[in-house]
């Protein structure tokens, strides 16, 4: 069976899918972001998900990692590695702050612990769809050079010798906010105030990083571009 979707007149309001094999909360959370003006599709699993992406392009997908068969983090990975950069936030019913880093590392940009209020999670999508939003032109930004790497932090575009090189939305989100100050040095509290992180810890922002630097560094252990300042934070050096 395809999945249910409920859509607004207004084809333009963000569109967002929910997948979960709880039908109760499904229900609740498609009514209640619907109500918010979303766009919301529903599916029961991760086969069920699939199916629905083959057809529709969500702006971002609400994503319970205990799905029968196909669990939430492979599900995660698999759009992740299938060039998804979309926000992608978890549900489960672990909380644990380790649980929460399993999730970031696999791709995820959030992670709320069930039971949760349908507001919060309301609150994030909209902070997550404004994170993966070109920067205003008029903030007048330069291209940032990355060795044979550039960066576009208004079109937040990463480019290489043979075209685009991927990036999810919040790597693309952190690479921006680095870029508009290189060379200056800015703290984990700073960066996840920046990327509206600061409701997952400091710590999300270190995954980031380290997913970061595997798109940008020639050997990411030994980083040219996004070095680490013991005990201040991180600091973007361009260069060739």
């Amino acid at each position: 069976m395809a999945p249910d979707q409920i859509e607004p007149e207004d084809f333009t309001a963000p569109h967002v899918m929910v997948v979960d094999d709880d039908p109760r909360l499904r229900r609740l959370l498609r009514r209640y972001l619907f109500e918010h003006g979303f766009r919301v599709s529903v599916a029961a699993s991760a086969e069920e998900a699939r199916q629905s992406l083959q057809g529709i392009q969500p702006d971002a997908i609400v994503l319970d990692i205990g799905l029968p068969g196909e669990n939430g983090l492979e599900l995660t990975n698999a759009l992740r590695l299938a060039g998804q950069d979309l926000p992608i936030v978890l549900l489960t019913a672990r909380g644990e702050p380790a649980d929460r880093i399993t999730g970031l590392e696999a791709g995820a940009d959030d992670y709320l612990g069930k039971p949760f209020e349908p507001k919060e999670l309301l609150l994030r999508l909209k902070a997550h769809l404004r994170r993966h939003q070109p920067v205003p032109v008029t903030d007048n930004l330069r291209v940032v050079r990355l060795g044979d790497k550039e960066f576009d932090p208004v079109r937040l575009m990463l480019s290489g010798p043979d075209g685009s090189i991927h990036l999810t939305g919040g790597e693309a989100a952190l690479l921006a906010v680095l870029a508009r100050k290189p060379n200056e040095v800015f703290s984990r509290e700073e960066i996840a105030k920046a990327l509206e992180m600061t409701e997952i810890g400091e710590r999300a922002v270190d995954v980031q990083v380290t997913r970061l630097r595997r798109c940008i560094e020639p050997d990411p252990r030994e980083p040219r571009f996004l070095h680490t300042v013991r005990g201040r934070g991180y600091v973007l050096k361009p260069g060739l």
